[in-house]
């Protein structure tokens, strides 16, 4: 079918072919046939072809060769599939003599248009480096490049490549770390994976531990020799409080997200990197997305398990919540049992033994005999963990002696030796019945702990243990290895001291392992026997004899096999397997001082900029200074904090309350300044300032020849307006702040120079106030009796005279309504911390654009609740919050109210973020309703109707008022309108009409 003329044949052959390689046979004998059509026309069959070349080229690899000048001319193929397949099978030969055609192929394919093709040139250099590995410098180079690529497509697999070729290059990933994590939800499942793992390491490298406020307290003590001045020092950095790099929680941020990623693989990653890098009090987030995983296969099972055992270890509390989650069911495979045993015994504590230790019981009934002798180690261990349960545990193996199963009567005999070691000579009963057991027991490690239980303590039993000792010299040559050795220990210690009845049996037993097969019992038979019994050639030890075999042991330290396992990294084979696995790259410890943040900068270059002409600025910041010296200096920390970070918002959000007024500013100063660079400044910076005296009338005017102008240009006309009447009320709050008359002065003054500085300004008919920065006259200037003014310029300037005379929107005073408060935590889930909300509907004292909120917090415990405090912020982009003093303490069935403000940014966008006690943190959000986003305004109708003419609409709320006909008067609308929003009444000529108004504050 393969030599055949029509292509419908070729392409069923090879999908037989394929069909075949996907169910595992072999088809490498048909190589030859295949490689022929890999200059067919047809794009199927090449692509099949392709697919079968990626199998086996490695294996026929000299034919693979001939058809090299293909794949060379498939590179540039106009299909991107192809393209992409000729450089998969190109890599796929692995020939040292094509290394720099690959090398070709791979920068060729790295600076393609297509993102699949570049994914590709990003595998094909792990190829490369296997196969080649001094061609390094030239593949980091690549890499390099790949690294800025923006696509979500590439970024997995270049990560891949920079983590096999040169995962120590960690300057490589400063200037993308901001832009992977923020492409980190967007790449492939199993490009998550290997980007989170990176990031991990390089978080470790380049931030300081987020853990250190709990080990800064332990070292308090000032060293004997240690001045004054180096005490202050060292204190004034314990003080010092840690402050997250903005970059750190970055990361954290948006790595959340992935803990609900369907991938087992991608959660598993976020769990290690939280508990890897993220403040303690944070990764707790990460159980419950674990315990989910545990409904997964039981080979995921079984990895998540390992990685909870070792997290139980450290922090109990994070898991203790979900205890059931780790009971055994009957359907689990042993490992899987086994796990969940570590994990319930790393959870135990005196508040769930009681009910761990029942479940236990039960476990021990179980059919499967390793899972019960597991279970049975278990109470051991929960045992000597917990001291008021010892006893308990004890009587509960004590009593599984007598079960009829030879390997639990044999496990328990082992657990209980390790618990009498602790406290023997309380439990010489049990001794007694363990040694009757001898005749039943046939497991050789049970016998062996039974001897050796009571050589230890053949003293408290001096009438068993030479009784014990005689029964096994009768069955000493037919003992294994392991208790014929504690025979003749406990015969060497009952010969030390009870000599008088066995000194006969003990050279008996002597006898017999001088002549034994076993090369250790017989060294170990002539060291008791030089050691124990006096003679000529016997040394000074034998005077220590009874010192050395009756030494007091300690006892034995039951720990979990989880316990050495957190050096290394969650998640990976190493961690798996307990050993370093090949390939594994070891976390380094956090860094002392944290390496400069500024390498993580990428340059912007500011387009803004380039729209005005540069000879023209600074010719007027230079003849203006004047009157621009504020601006000036806002707009270069605008610029400055533009190019200082990408990710503003993210390093925003962690400012202090007290920067937040500035931040108020410079949002308004930039929202008005990419209005004067989308559509040309109004007359340089000095009329920029008089633009901000100017009153609400004129702004409405601007914003209407500022959308005539705009639908020419197809800009957006709510942008513009918004920015308009941001500045334009900002100008009204400065104005408002100065004396009358002063401010009416520089009015006038400022109206006359820039009127008479547009008289000089020849217009043409197309130009309006928005263009005259950037319109320069191309003739000479001629002389006019008039000036030729546009329509649009004629009503800015009757706008400018007649705000001095109209009357100007103020805000009046809210009618009163009854307070209606809001949940914001209830006393269940704040452990007894109640709180609740309302809008106080008075202007904030924190800023003009924030809405005041009112906190009332009540303590329904009967202790004292301390340190109460607004923890993490989790606020959208845009959104600004003033949080209230911290409060040092509040009394049992105390109550106090704090005053909080929140800029909403004119929107119903929830503001998320936690209420902290001393101990707890709580996350609560608060959601304003539309009305409370309001403020009541005075104005006239006629001032009402011309307001409402220049509105732009899009945006509507509704509500359904509902009161009986008779009471439909004025007055009980009025109160119901209020109830909802926060608005003023206008005064209305008509009975059926009735009309209010409010401002929102993103005008203020």
């Amino acid at each position: 079918m393969l030599e055949s003329n029509k292509d419908s044949a070729k392409l069923d052959a090879m999908k037989r072919i394929v069909g075949m390689i996907a169910k595992g046979k072999n088809a490498s004998e048909l190589f030859p046939a295949v490689v022929k059509n890999v200059a067919s026309k047809n794009i199927e069959i090449k692509k099949l072809v392709y697919v079968y070349l990626v199998r086996y080229a490695e294996e026929q690899q000299d034919l693979a060769l001939l058809s090299i000048s293909t794949f060379q001319r498939a590179l540039k193929d106009p299909n991107q599939l192809i393209r992409a397949s000729a450089l998969r099978v190109l890599s796929s030969i692995r020939v040292p003599i094509i290394v720099p055609i690959m090398m070709l192929a791979i920068k060729e394919a790295s600076a393609d248009l297509s993102p699949y093709v570049r994914k590709n040139a990003a595998h094909a250099i792990q190829k490369l480096y296997s196969l080649d590995p001094e061609q390094k410098e030239m593949l980091i180079e690549v890499i390099e490049k790949l690294l800025k690529d923006k696509s979500t497509l590439v970024a997995g697999s270049v990560v891949m490549a920079f983590e096999e070729v040169c995962p120590d290059r960690i300057d490589l990933i400063h200037k993308n770390y901001r832009k992977l994590c923020n492409l980190l939800v967007d790449v492939e499942e199993w490009g998550q994976v290997v980007i989170i793992h990176m990031l991990t390491r390089y978080a470790r490298t380049q931030f300081v531990s987020p853990w250190k406020e709990g080990d800064e307290l332990e070292d308090n003590g000032k060293n004997f020799y240690e001045s004054d001045d180096d005490q202050k020092e060292k204190t004034d950095k314990k003080k010092k409080p840690y402050t997250m790099d903005p970059d750190h929680r970055l990361l954290i941020r948006n790595t959340k997200p992935l803990l609900q990623s369907r991938n087992a693989a991608v959660v598993m990653a976020v769990a290690q990197l939280y508990w890897h890098i993220s403040p303690k009090s944070e990764a707790g987030i990460i159980s419950k997305s674990l315990v989910r995983l545990l409904r997964s296969n039981r080979e995921v099972q079984y990895i998540v398990l390992q990685n909870i055992a070792t997290m139980s270890i450290q922090r109990k509390g994070m898991f203790e919540p979900y205890l059931k989650s780790f009971y055994v069911r009957s359907t689990d495979p042993t490992m899987i049992k086994t796990l969940k045993l570590e994990i319930l015994t790393n959870l135990a504590n005196e508040a769930n033994i009681s009910t761990l230790l029942r479940e236990f019981q039960t476990y021990v009934k179980s059919q499967d005999k390793q899972f019960a002798a597991a279970t049975i180690q278990t109470i051991g261990r929960c045992a000597t963990n917990i001291l008021e349960v010892t006893d308990t545990c004890l009587n509960g193996l004590v009593c599984l002696l007598s079960n009829r199963d030879e390997i639990v009567v044999a496990e328990s005999v082992v657990v209980i030796k390790k618990l009498l070691q602790m406290q023997p000579a309380q439990h010489g009963e049990i001794i007694k019945h363990m040694a009757k057991l001898l005749d039943s027991i046939t497991v050789p490690v049970a016998r062996a702990s039974i001897l050796w239980l009571i050589g230890e303590n053949c003293e408290r039993v001096p009438k068993i243990a030479p009784d014990v000792l005689r029964k096994m010299a009768k069955s000493f040559t037919s003992e294994d290895d392991l208790v014929k050795l504690q025979i003749l220990n406990l015969g060497a210690k009952l010969y030390l001291t009870n000599s008088k009845q066995t000194k006969l049996l003990t050279q008996y037993i002597l006898n017999l392992g001088k002549y034994d097969q076993n090369y250790d019992i017989r060294d170990r038979t002539r060291f008791i026997r030089q050691l124990i019994v006096p003679n000529v050639k016997s040394g000074a030890l034998s005077k220590y004899a009874k010192k050395i075999f009756l030494a007091q042991k300690p006892a034995p330290l039951l720990e979990s096999p989880f316990k050495d396992r957190d050096h290394f990294q969650l998640g990976t084979l190493s961690h798996t397997l307990n050993i370093k696995a090949t390939g594994y790259l070891e976390l380094s410890n956090w860094p002392e001082v944290a390496p400069d943040p500024s390498v993580r900068n990428v340059e912007v270059i500011e387009l803004a900029k380039e729209w005005t002409p540069a000879g023209k600025a600074k010719q007027e910041n230079s003849a203006k200074k004047f009157y621009s010296e504020s601006e000036e200096e806002e707009d270069s920390s605008d610029s400055s904090s533009d190019s200082e970070s990408e990710s503003g918002s993210e390093s925003g959000e962690q400012g202090e309350s007290g920067e937040e007024g500035d931040s108020n500013e410079d949002s308004s100063e930039d929202s008005s300044s990419e209005q004067d660079s989308e559509s040309g400044r109004e007359s340089g910076l000095e009329n920029k300032r008089t633009a901000k005296r100017n009153s609400k009338a004129k702004g409405k005017s601007d914003s209407e020849d500022g959308e005539k102008e705009n639908e020419k240009s197809k800009t957006s006309d709510s942008s513009n307006d918004e920015s308009s009447s941001i500045e334009d009320s900002s100008s009204d709050s400065e104005s408002e702040s100065e004396p009358e008359s002063e401010s009416e002065s520089r009015r006038v003054t400022k109206e006359k120079e820039k009127k008479t500085k547009q008289d000089r300004t020849p217009l043409t008919k197309d130009v309006s106030l928005l263009d005259l920065d950037d319109f320069n006259p191309v003739s000479t200037p001629v002389a006019l009796p008039t000036p030729a003014l546009s329509p649009s310029l004629m009503a800015d300037l009757e706008g400018l005279h007649l705000s001095t005379s109209s009357s100007v929107i103020s805000v009046s005073t809210p009618a009163f309504v009854p307070t209606k408060t809001h949940v914001l935590l209830h006393r269940m889930s704040g452990k007894g911390l109640a709180a609740h909300y309302f809008f106080p509907r008075q202007p904030c004292i924190f800023g003009d654009k924030m809405v005041s909120i009112q906190i009332t917090l009540n303590n329904t415990t009967d202790r004292k609740i301390e340190n109460i405090h607004i923890g993490e912020k989790k606020l959208p982009i845009g959104m600004k919050m003033h949080v209230f003093n911290p409060i040092d303490s509040l009394e049992p069935e105390g109550s106090i109210t704090v005053s909080m403000g929140i800029d909403f940014c004119d929107s119903t966008q929830t503001a998320s973020f936690q209420l902290c006690t001393k101990d707890d943190c709580f996350n609560v959000n608060i959601q304003p309703p539309v009305g409370e986003l309001l403020l009541p305004v005075a104005m006239s109708e006629k001032d009402f109707k011309k307001e409402q003419g220049v509105l732009t609409g899009m945006n509507e709320t509704s509500a359904v008022i509902i009161a009986a006909p008779q009471n439909f008067t004025p007055s009980v609308i009025f109160q119901k309108v209020v109830n909802v929003a926060n608005v003023g009444a206008v005064p209305s000529g008509q009975d059926n009409i009735h009309r209010y108004e409010e401002l929102n504050f993103e005008a203020l």
